[in-house]
């Protein structure tokens, strides 16, 4: 008889016990760490979890290269990783930061674990999380960019990455975004242009009437700060997107809308999929919805 699958069958790979630190392993683990895990640390630290793909395309030059260093490191407890179950196929390994990471990472602030906020079951709880899909979803449109801007090499540059918790810290009493982006891009005339951005990672599991609504949110915002951000939606299907257009009529902030692309298309979010709405074409490249609207400072309430 087969066994039902479980939560607690689901996933593999994150039953590993944490070292015991001490002042010399994470002196250790220091010298070992290059500048580039150290980033890859503050990425994972922040937004919570990061397939290896995701991984490849904002560090490494190739899979390979990626899968061997991140083997080293999950061997060092500096990273967790963990594969969902799926009923057909495989998913991808997804990574989370391990015991030995926070160390290194609170070393590095100043600060004890405990005061950086770690606790390697919070860590991992987002295996068994409902909003693991989303989370990723969240994760592919950032590192998508970053994996464009690579390509370029011509100033082109995801500049601001703030995860939701962040924004929610600054901003939650009012607007919950799944994430605050910057990016800039030069342009024809070879001057950069620079759009900051709210992102709606929308997966068709809400009601239109609750997306349209958030945005309320953001109006109060934009009024409470005198800074204006565009909200960008990432939808999944031209259906959806066509009928969200339609239920938000004439908003009071800056608002495009786009649909997932394709892991093959070339420029992904980057390239020209956004049409603002109010507008019925063509559809711009994320960089030139800098001149979509006149939104005054381009700079978000609380930093950056």
């Amino acid at each position: 008889m087969t066994r039902p699958k479980t939560p607690a069958n689901r996933m593999r790979g994150l039953a590993t016990l944490a070292p015991r630190m001490s002042p010399e392993l994470i002196a250790d683990l220091a010298y070992r760490l290059t500048d580039r895990d150290r980033q890859l640390l503050e990425l994972v630290w922040e937004h919570r979890v990061l397939t290896t793909d995701q991984i490849t395309a904002v560090f490494f030059p190739s899979p390979s290269r990626a899968r061997q260093r991140l083997a080293e490191l999950r061997g060092l407890s500096v990273l967790l990783r963990f594969q969902p179950w799926t009923p057909i196929g495989t998913r991808p390994q997804h990574w989370v930061l391990g015991p030995a990471g926070a160390h290194v990472l609170a070393a590095q602030r100043g600060v004890s674990p405990k005061e950086l906020g770690y606790r390697q079951d919070r860590a991992s709880a987002i295996a068994l999380s409902s909003r693991l899909g989303h989370q990723v979803g969240v994760n592919d449109f950032f590192t998508r960019l970053h994996a464009h801007a690579r390509r370029q090499g011509n100033g082109t540059a995801l500049t601001e990455w703030w995860s939701e918790q962040r924004c929610a810290s600054l901003w939650g009493d009012l607007a919950r975004p799944d994430a605050f982006g910057r990016w800039t891009e030069p342009q024809e005339n070879g001057q950069p242009a620079t759009v900051d951005f709210f992102l709606e990672h929308d997966t068709g599991t809400e009601t239109l009437r609750r997306v349209a609504a958030k945005l309320n949110g953001y109006a109060a915002l934009a009024e409470s700060t005198g800074i204006t951000t565009p909200v960008l939606f990432w939808l999944p299907s031209p259906t959806r997107e066509a009928n969200l257009r339609a239920a938000l009529g004439a908003p009071d902030v800056p608002v495009a809308t786009a649909v997932h692309t394709p892991a093959t298309a070339p420029d992904g979010p980057a390239g020209p999929v956004w049409l603002p709405v109010g507008t019925t074409g063509p559809r711009r490249r994320l960089s030139a919805l800098a001149h979509a609207w006149a939104t005054g400072s381009p700079r978000p309430a609380g930093g950056a």
